[in-house]
């Protein structure tokens, strides 16, 4: 299968890319701008890379079997905000034409950024209260995926709270199992937003790949939840943390400044992307984080 993937050198294009290439019947190209020192997530991928920035119009050569669209600014503190929607939204318009001119069926993540602080367990169908500019983008996607449901094969993946390797690079925007674990490492307390019962939905990057990679064949256009159904409070999240890595910091509480644009509880309702998709998540979080924590050691990171 011939395979572009969009942002191939961030977080999840860069896990998704290393994956798919073990099958030596996928011909991987990847399109990334290689913007925040994020090169070494290469390391291993014998494909092609091409240095674009999708957020302009761009033209490819050859012809693509599928698109996975992971490219994006996802760091929600990005100023200003209008710039980050037209980077985004305009990314997403692009990768869809050139989807088009290739007959090419589109995977695309989106986010449960979208729900804001809605009902939970939240379900696909329900009212959209995005809280920040990258969760309006997203809704805005969503909305223009589905005016292209008749004319291409297109999947939105709403990613819930991802973490795992080769995320590192993200700095602030890194998952808060990643910034947890950095405290305890180097002997601080661990921080959390009073009074810690903030819930996340928490899902291994290696889930959120299965996932991805299972949206390629799916036989009809649909935007499906991809997270695990559990959420974990953040009290909870460093407990796991600190049984992995054998400390007990007494965890320090602060005031949350940000709480106008804060979702204080995530949990995806996974029905939809069972029967879509064929996907269900494997990893317990405990389990991910202890495996998580081995690669971060392992990398010296």
């Amino acid at each position: 299968m011939n395979l572009l993937i969009t942002g191939g050198a961030g977080f999840i294009g860069s896990n998704l890319a290393l994956e798919l290439q073990k099958n030596p019947e996928n011909n991987i190209t990847i399109i990334d701008n290689l913007s925040s020192g994020k090169e070494e997530n290469l390391d291993g991928f014998n494909g092609g890379i091409i240095d674009i920035d999708v957020s302009k119009p761009f033209t490819l050569e050859g012809d693509f079997d599928a698109i996975i669209h992971e490219a994006s600014i996802t760091d929600t503190t990005f100023r200003p905000d209008e710039e980050m929607l037209r980077q985004n939204v305009e990314g997403f318009k692009n990768v869809i034409k050139i989807a088009m001119e290739k007959n090419a069926a589109l995977v695309y993540a989106s986010s449960a950024a979208i729900y804001g602080n809605g009902e939970t367990p939240m379900k696909e169908f329900q009212a959209p209260q995005p809280l920040n500019a990258y969760g309006e983008s997203k809704l805005l996607m969503d909305r223009i995926a589905k005016e292209h449901f008749n004319k291409l094969r297109i999947i939105g993946l709403r990613y819930f709270n991802v973490f795992g390797p080769r995320e590192h690079f993200k700095g602030r925007s890194s998952s808060m199992i990643f910034q947890l674990r950095k405290q305890v490492l180097d002997g601080k307390k661990p921080r959390l937003f009073s009074p810690g019962d903030q819930k996340r939905d928490h899902i291994y990057v290696k889930d959120v790949i299965d996932a991805t990679i299972k949206a390629l064949d799916a036989k009809a256009s649909c935007i499906v939840n991809v997270g695990t159904g559990i959420a974990t409070t953040f009290n909870e999240l460093i407990a796991m943390i600190q049984k992995t890595m054998r400390t007990e910091y007494r965890v320090e509480y602060f005031s949350n400044p940000f709480t106008q644009a804060y979702q204080v509880h995530t949990l995806a309702d996974t029905k939809k992307a069972g029967l879509q998709i064929g996907f269900q998540a494997q990893w317990k979080l405990q389990e991910a984080i202890a495996d998580y924590c081995a690669w971060l050691e392992e990398k010296g990171i």
